[in-house]
């Protein structure tokens, strides 16, 4: 904003200025036109030097009346300068900022769509964890279980010879039960 601002006041004082050396001018010019009046009745008779009476400076390129015209066009391109460079600086700030709100409506979009990614990552997260943790417990029970399964089925001291007979002993044995139960003479 200080360069609005200063420009701003560069643009008013420019202004002023022209319009104080236009007042200059207009005073110079009725001075000379005047001073060129008085001259012309002081004079009577001209000289034979004189071709026509004094009209003071005005019509000099390098006079002070030129050179107030040239200070006057200064501050009037300098007035026009200022403007066109304000308009091209607000032009460019109007440019940024669209652009920015453009690229801001962007991100906040992106933001919500990463917001509801997490939320979603997350609750597949706590379920996964809920159902690890099932599942553990179940693998503890199995092995658990196995473990108390594992003596009776494997029994590593026993030969195989040994366990063979022991099925055979037991299947005879489970066969008896059977006649028992059915009503059958043990022979």
């Amino acid at each position: 904003m200080r360069r609005r601002q200063k420009n701003t006041e560069t643009i008013g004082d420019a202004q002023e200025a022209q319009t104080a050396v236009a007042q200059a001018l207009t005073v110079l010019k009725e001075f000379y036109a005047k001073a060129g009046e008085a001259t012309a009745l002081l004079q009577q008779p001209a000289p034979e030097i004189f071709d026509s009476p004094y009209k003071g400076m005005q019509g000099e390129n390098g006079g002070v009346v030129g050179m107030l015209e040239v200070i006057e066009s200064d501050f009037a391109r300098l007035e026009s300068d200022t403007k066109a460079d304000e308009a091209s600086a607000q032009k460019e700030y109007d440019e940024f900022m669209t652009t920015s709100e453009v690229d801001k409506a962007a991100k906040n979009t992106d933001i919500e769509h990463k917001t509801a990614t997490k939320q979603d990552d997350e609750q597949s997260l706590v379920t996964k964890k809920q159902d690890l943790e099932g599942t553990q417990k179940e693998l503890d029970a199995a092995l658990a279980y196995f473990d108390k399964l594992k003596p009776s089925c494997v029994d590593a001291d026993v030969s195989y010879e040994d366990r063979v007979e022991r099925r055979k002993e037991e299947i005879e044995s489970l066969q008896e039960a059977l006649k028992i139960l059915s009503g059958e003479d043990i022979a």
